[in-house]
């Protein structure tokens, strides 16, 4: 009994991952959601979604934009200069910390709180997350 178990998980595990890529998981499939990076006066930057309003796409917006388009470092901290609003539906970003706002690391992605903050590769790992494929 004991080798079925083995043999049949090693066929799961030999199997999943072709099976997860044949139906659309993972890492390199488009994305159902997109996101619009606007520059603003003064450093800022304007992030809007389609498809998708989990805080992560707005991360992952601004994340892959800094990286890919400005140019920066990855260990380049992105902060929260305006948070998100459910009638705008758009959050602004900056490089630089916004003014009295409480920079502390928190433990959760939120996208409604100014001065919440990560690295912009932390950021543009979320357009990886194999959650954001299916749209949840």
């Amino acid at each position: 009994m004991n080798r079925l178990v083995k043999i049949s998980t090693l066929i799961s595990l030999i199997l999943v991952p072709g099976f997860a890529s044949a139906i659309g998981f993972g890492v390199g499939i488009r994305p159902a959601y997109q996101t619009t990076v606007t520059p603003m006066d003064g450093g800022v930057y304007e992030v809007a979604t389609s498809g998708s309003t989990a805080p992560v796409t707005y991360w992952c917006g601004i994340g892959d934009f800094a990286i890919r388009t400005l140019r920066t470092s990855a260990t380049q901290r992105i902060y929260i200069y305006r948070a998100y609003e459910p009638g705008v539906r758009t959050v602004q970003f900056s490089l630089t910390p916004p003014a009295g706002a409480d920079t502390s690391p928190g433990y959760s992605v939120t996208v409604k709180r100014v001065g919440a903050n990560m690295t912009a590769a932390s950021a543009q790992g979320y357009c990886y997350d194999n959650f954001m494929d299916l749209g949840f």
